[in-house]
């Protein structure tokens, strides 16, 4: 008597990861679509031989949505949104293998492999010339004001021109590469009158000068490594005759009168004279007419 015996095979094996735990280091300019972990190394094994279907999950708060896979049946991650290293430097992902699909009745079997991504800060953004202000919620762009100044007409300074808000300076906004910048003047320099410290960005006088029309000059900061980045800011320097006397007051005492119960902002009165408010004036005899 012969007999056939078949051997069922039954779903009595989880799937099996090559690797369960992957890091990768991913540049913030890496371009989208592109290929970050490759399918071979997250390609999933059944000792059933059953199909294996894959599903990512993100668990780091507010980093959904940059990685996805390929396919339920196609592990390979790739790229699905822009990075920003400003809005988040590392994420946590885990792949999910099952031999059912999701939502199977059937006994599933699973396996999970945890990939480990850290956002590597790209050179992205030009310089930055402080002080600066924001205008957008995430911190990616800051316009800085223009600068301003002064020099006394036929006067030669040595010094650094002393500027408001500050000094000019600039920084490179992508804080863990910190390139070096490099200061220039490229354009308003009417007989290059002034020239820039190309390191420290301190605004000098090569000559005087022999007008009162003020100089609206055009400074850029560039990093060395690329000149493609780079940013340009005003620096007005209004021209002044010399000061060869200190202001002073008319009068060196001024007395007033006030009224009680009298609302804020309400006029001074001069003392004698209810009916006409206090002036405190004062001089200057650089500017007799004035």
């Amino acid at each position: 008597l012969e007999v056939l015996v078949t051997i069922l095979n039954t779903n009595d094996n989880s799937p099996m990861f090559k690797q369960t735990n992957l890091t990768r280091v991913v540049p913030e300019d890496t371009k989208v679509n592109a290929t970050i972990v490759a399918r071979q190394d997250l390609s999933a094994s059944d000792a059933d031989l059953d199909t294996i279907f894959y599903e990512l999950a993100t668990i780091v708060p507010d980093t959904d949505g940059y990685f996805a896979i390929k396919g339920v049946n196609n592990p390979e991650i790739y790229l699905q949104k822009t990075l920003d290293y400003e809005k988040f430097n590392l994420t946590t992902l885990v792949l999910y293998a099952r031999d059912r699909p999701v939502g199977s009745t059937n006994t599933t079997n699973t396996a999970t492999a945890t990939i480990n991504v850290f956002i590597e800060q790209a050179d992205t953004k030009p310089p930055w010339f402080l002080p600066c202000t924001f205008i957008n919620t995430d911190n990616s762009i800051c316009i800085s004001s223009p600068y301003t100044g002064r020099v006394n007409i036929s006067k030669m300074s040595t010094e650094p021109l002393i500027l408001e808000p500050g000094p000019i300076y600039a920084i490179d906004p992508d804080h863990t590469l910190n390139e070096k910048i490099v200061y220039s003047i490229v354009g308003g320099n009417t007989d290059n009158v002034f020239s820039v410290d190309a390191d420290t960005g301190n605004l000098t006088m090569n000559k005087i000068a022999t007008s009162t029309d003020s100089y609206l000059l055009q400074v850029m900061a560039t990093q060395v490594n690329n000149i493609q980045k780079y940013s340009i800011v005003s620096v007005e320097i209004k021209v002044i005759n010399k000061s060869d006397y200190p202001p002073y007051f008319k009068s060196r005492i001024y007395n007033g009168t006030v009224f009680v119960d009298l609302a804020p902002r309400s006029f001074v009165f001069q003392a004698g004279n209810p009916s006409t408010p206090l002036m405190i004036t004062a001089v200057d005899d650089d500017f007799p007419n004035v």
